[in-house]
């Protein structure tokens, strides 16, 4: 039961990165210095995790943490997603001036 709960913290916790990236790319319009290949590894790394959790799924009994992981996986699969979209629609986007 322990181990639901890290995994989940663990989810959690990649997860509270991503929409921050996201916003300051729809902000900005700007997404240099992002790499498109990192994202697409973790992008496999959540698929994997999905399949994981699809093919071994937790005992009935295993507690509502233990089923909640595969939607945290799912969540964090499409926050990944969205950021490595945005990062192929600003990819060409000149730099932002800053005021001087």
């Amino acid at each position: 039961m322990t181990t639901w709960i890290f995994e989940a913290l663990m989810l959690l916790a990649f997860g509270c990165s991503w929409p921050a990236s996201i916003a300051k790319s729809l902000r900005t319009r700007f997404v240099r210095g992002k790499s498109p290949a990192f994202m697409i590894i973790v992008l496999g790394g959540y698929c994997c995790g999905i399949a994981h959790k699809l093919i071994n799924p937790p005992a009935p009994d295993a507690g509502a943490i233990a089923h909640i992981v595969l939607w945290l996986y799912v969540l964090d699969l499409l926050l990944v997603a969205t950021d490595l979209t945005l990062y192929f629609l600003f990819r060409k986007n000149a730099e932002p001036r800053r005021a001087v």
